[in-house]
């Protein structure tokens, strides 16, 4: 059989899947890390023990294997290449030497994997043109042109966080002013409500128990997204927008007013509306991409 594994590395958890040649997820695990002086060794030695268990458990070796991991992936798909502030340690560690593997062992950008997982089992499977954004900590995103996965030159293309939406707002980590992420990225809530709520959670919670502080902040929260969105759609005309990531769960809680500002935003010519939809692998698109990148070489 014709399997593979994919391994999605964050600072706070490994998620890994083995996946089939036909796309279907025969196992899952996840194992807390820390992203801390000694990651490297951790993140390598959990890899190992997963690859290990799944191993054993399939009875067989795996066909390939697919690594997703925040930050720029290098040219020649063996490592992160930058990665900024948290997980620094994993710059230009090489994958497949870690994992003693003779072919070669994929690195993805965690939301370029997110996509090629949702595009190949998930919400957006037979689209060509998808933007995805993926809402937690902060904001990122990854776009598809023609079926194909956007890189750009160095591999920066769709990190859509960093999309300016004020000029003089407070800047992100990378150096844009007024970023999406910004402003409705979960690292600044405390900040957008002056200490009053520590997470997204609960500043959801308090804005469905009608606190009138919390509607406030989340609304215009959502309004940024929406105009986000607009504005991705006027750029680069996507058949379908993707919304993934922990903020997502707050499920018509954030679609129900994200849809009421692009129906007043969104340019929709001749009537044309784009439609923006929840992901369906949750917390295991990126691991899910990772696999798809292992099994098609070349294709991503």
């Amino acid at each position: 059989m014709n399997w593979s594994i994919g391994i999605d590395v964050g600072g706070t958890a490994i998620k890994a899947v083995v996946v089939d040649a036909e796309g279907t997820i025969l196992k899952r695990k996840s194992l807390p890390t820390n992203d801390g002086a000694d990651s490297v060794a951790e993140w390598t030695q959990n890899a190992r023990q997963i690859i290990q268990d799944f191993e054993k458990e399939i009875g067989s070796t795996a066909s390939s294997i697919g690594i997703s991991a925040p930050g720029l992936a290098a040219a020649d798909d063996r490592s992160i290449a930058y990665l900024p502030g948290k997980m620094e340690d994993i710059q230009g560690f090489n994958w497949t030497e870690a994992l003693n593997r003779e072919s070669l062992v994929p690195v993805l950008n965690d939301a370029h994997a997110a996509l090629l997982g949702e595009a190949w089992i998930g919400a957006v499977q037979g689209k060509q043109n998808v933007v995805l954004l993926t809402l937690g900590t902060g904001v990122g995103g990854a776009i598809t042109s023609g079926g194909r996965l956007l890189k750009g030159v160095i591999g920066r293309a769709g990190h859509l966080g960093h999309m300016s939406l004020d000029i003089d707002g407070p800047t992100s980590n990378c150096g844009t002013p007024g970023a999406i992420e910004i402003m409705i990225g979960n690292y600044t809530v405390q900040e957008r409500s002056k200490g009053r709520f520590s997470s997204t959670r609960d500043l959801v919670d308090a804005h469905e128990a009608n606190d009138p502080v919390a509607t406030e902040i989340w609304l215009r929260s959502i309004r940024a997204l929406g105009c986000a969105i607009a504005s991705y759609i006027n750029i680069i005309d996507p058949e379908i927008v993707v919304i993934t990531g922990g903020i997502s769960i707050v499920g018509k809680t954030l679609m129900d007013p994200l849809n009421a500002v692009l129906d007043e935003v969104e340019w929709r010519p001749g009537g044309h509306q784009v439609p923006v939809v929840f992901g369906k692998l949750d917390m295991w698109a990126g691991a899910v991409g990772a696999a798809y990148a292992a099994l098609h070489p070349g294709e991503f």
